[in-house]
């Protein structure tokens, strides 16, 4: 289940080299080639998934595991104090290539601010509002 036009798809499958870190059977984690931080990394699975609604659920249980196998080894390798596991869906939520993907990015005592927002705050009835409009499309 592969994408011809797909660029994660020929990366993950070896077609284009990369800076591979972690392979297995149905994952390739490379560096990425715009990182956040030193060592961020993608996890990208061989078979083309446009986003989390897309992947197969074997595949998603694989996924957050291999995130925490990553982000332990960049703890110990790169000395990073912590990680970021984000993982973008739609344009709006900034994903650019449309082929799940997860970012690992590490985390350094004085680096930069990343991956932050300005909490809001709703009301109590704003809150039961909003989950009642999820909850009826589960």
């Amino acid at each position: 289940m592969k994408d011809d036009n797909c660029i994660f798809c020929k990366i993950a499958n070896g077609e284009i080299p990369s800076s591979t870190i972690y392979e297995d059977e149905d994952f390739r984690v490379i560096l990425d080639l715009g990182p956040a931080s030193r060592g961020h990394a993608l996890i990208l699975p061989k078979n083309h998934y446009q986003d989390v609604c897309a992947l197969d659920d074997s595949v998603a249980a694989k996924a957050l595991p291999l995130a925490a196998k990553i982000g332990a080894a960049m703890k110990k390798a790169l000395g990073c104090s912590g990680f970021n596991v984000v993982q973008n869906n739609g344009r709006s939520a900034g994903q650019t290539v449309f082929h799940f993907h997860v970012h690992i990015i590490p985390r350094y005592d004085g680096g930069p601010e990343m991956v932050s927002w300005k909490p809001g705050e709703p009301t109590k009835e704003e809150l039961s509002e909003t989950a009642e409009l999820i909850r009826n499309e589960l």
